[in-house]
């Protein structure tokens, strides 16, 4: 199977058949977890597995882009008490090896009964083109998350998008370049700017770039998980899942 067959394999048996026999085939025994709450290593992964039965909860995929051995995975659960809320934003992220999935990066933010822009956490563009530009739309993004995010150049970001063209699926923002910059002073006039933000991880397919950053929000850890879509050499479109990092986990490999 190609990793994004195996890692889709390995969703299916998890959260749809509830299968751990079929899930344990799928992984290392090494597996590497860094999900706050789950124990490291195979047991750790089929031990939810009867939680998520009981539970009802239940998964469907939105997007999911592909490079290399990496996989991401843009979800949506629903029925998630059990795991934080009702319902639940989540980008899964898989890396492969000999045939196995080997590690797994996750984040989970509770999806909210209404948005800033109007658009919800998971709607959008769905397709993938463009896969010949990858490496151009991954290197734009990254530019706009060093110059623009992390600060190191903002007055660069016309360069990345069209300050009217940024269509915003983060539910307390709001639309273009403006709604960006708004809520950037918004949130640091509450206390809480972000003065980390390093990029951990990039995975690309096409028009579609995912980036995992370590962050300092309000003096506190917090992990960025951003989806952007690229069209015609710029940024127009983004989906995100931030949450904070927990100091207690259930293993040592920390959020990345």
């Amino acid at each position: 199977m190609t990793p994004k067959e195996l890692v889709l394999a390995l969703f299916t048996a998890a959260f749809a058949d509830h299968d751990h026999e079929a899930a344990r085939a799928l992984v290392s025994a090494d597996y590497i977890q860094h999900n706050p709450a789950i124990p490291t290593g195979a047991d750790g992964l089929v031990n939810v597995i009867p939680l998520v039965a009981q539970s009802g909860m239940t998964a469907t995929t939105h997007r999911v882009i592909t490079e290399g051995n990496m996989v991401v995975l843009h979800n949506s659960y629903a029925n998630a008490d059990a795991f934080g809320a009702s319902s639940l934003a989540a980008f899964d992220i898989f890396r492969v090896e000999d045939g196995k999935v080997v590690e797994h990066w996750d984040n989970l933010q509770p999806i909210p009964e209404t948005t800033v822009s109007g658009r919800g956490m998971l709607d959008g563009v769905t397709m993938i083109t463009d896969l010949e530009k990858t490496q151009e739309n991954k290197a734009l993004v990254l530019g706009f998350v060093n110059d623009v995010l992390a600060g190191a150049a903002p007055e660069n970001v016309t360069t990345y998008m069209d300050p009217e063209i940024y269509m915003q699926h983060n539910p307390m923002i709001a639309d273009g370049l403006s709604g960006l910059m708004a809520a950037v002073e918004s949130f640091a006039a509450q206390g809480q700017a972000i003065t980390k933000f390093e990029p951990q991880f990039a995975v690309a397919e096409g028009n579609f770039v995912f980036v995992a950053s370590d962050a300092i929000m309000g003096g506190t850890p917090w992990a960025f998980f951003d989806l952007w879509r690229v069209e015609n050499g710029k940024i127009v479109e983004h989906w995100d899942v931030v949450s904070p990092t927990p100091s207690d986990m259930a293993h040592n490999n920390g959020k990345f």
